[in-house]
């Protein structure tokens, strides 16, 4: 099974690991909605959704590029009437939009809480929502959302509560949804990396450098992606899936070539207990730090 001709209606596309989803889908020849904000260049972040459009048909895709702010009902149903109206429908819908501050509650204004709640926790279930009606019609249905596995020693909590609920509501709303819409055959689904990724938000956000060197690169995600949206909706849902686990059961075993690094140790993202078995050879750092965390696709 592959995404041929299967429209992807993924949130945050233009550029990390949404553009790497799109990117892969669109070597099969797939139809990739590019819903982001990122319309113009940004000084600092490369991509834009125009920019993403170009790329994803140079691999053989169809692009459809939407300004799109999920924390906007009327935004979000315009992007998905544009989605039906070009290519007919929508086979699969990708929560990868997020926001992030890894602050105490002392530390977190209310304006960053409410920012990381409204595109984390209410525009996952706002897309998530208006795209079901067309995902009922699909014949492999799925809803994939960059969510961690629910966790909830206090280490997770304790070190950033606001961003790790933000966070864990989109997890929840993954496994609530599972069971809500068994019945219609739909897939809802976790995917989170087992390590740090290098974005830009890294190399820009949180200093680079060392944690650069300790990373993978966004391909290993995107793979990842795939390979569960090419399964069986039916028999794939309520699951939290690691990106490595999911290659590794689908028969990788070369994982170095998805490291910025080879030679280092890998640095364990947040929300992944690092002395948590992994695919033979992979290198995992005995600890983890909450300032560790790679932003998705900010």
């Amino acid at each position: 099974m592959n995404l041929k001709g299967k429209t992807l209606f993924i949130t945050g596309a233009s550029r990390g690991i949404g553009l790497e989803i799109g990117l892969r889908a669109a070597r099969d020849g797939a139809n990739i909605v590019i819903a982001a904000k990122t319309a113009s260049s940004h000084p600092k972040l490369p991509g834009t959704i125009f920019s993403a459009a170009k790329g994803i048909e140079a691999m053989g895709g169809n692009a459809l590029p939407v300004v799109v702010d999920v924390r906007d009902e009327s935004s979000v149903q315009a992007a998905v009437d544009a989605a039906v109206d070009r290519f007919g429908g929508i086979d699969v819908c990708v929560n990868n939009a997020s926001a992030i501050s890894l602050t105490g509650t002392l530390e977190t204004e209310m304006k960053r809480y409410d920012l990381m709640h409204q595109i984390n926790a209410r525009g996952t279930y706002l897309v998530s929502k208006l795209c079901i009606p067309y995902l009922r019609k699909a014949d492999n249905p799925h809803v994939l959302s960059l969510c961690p596995p629910l966790d909830l020693r206090t280490q997770w909590l304790a070190a950033h509560p606001a961003y790790t609920i933000a966070k864990y509501s989109m997890s929840l709303y993954m496994l609530a949804m599972a069971t809500e819409f068994r019945h219609a055959g739909i897939a809802f689904n976790g995917l989170w990396p087992r390590t740090t990724i290098a974005t830009s938000a890294v190399k820009f956000a949180l200093g680079g450098g060392e944690l650069m060197e300790r990373a993978r690169h966004p391909t290993i995600v995107a793979d990842a992606a795939h390979a569960i949206l090419c399964r069986r909706a039916r028999e794939c849902s309520g699951h939290f899936f690691l990106d490595d686990e999911v290659l590794w059961s689908e028969g990788t075993s070369d994982f170095d070539r998805y490291a910025c690094n080879p030679n280092a140790e890998l640095a364990a993202d947040i929300f992944v207990d690092p002395t948590a078995p992994a695919p033979p050879g992979v290198r995992i750092a005995s600890s983890v730090s909450s300032t560790s965390c790679a932003t998705r696709s900010c």
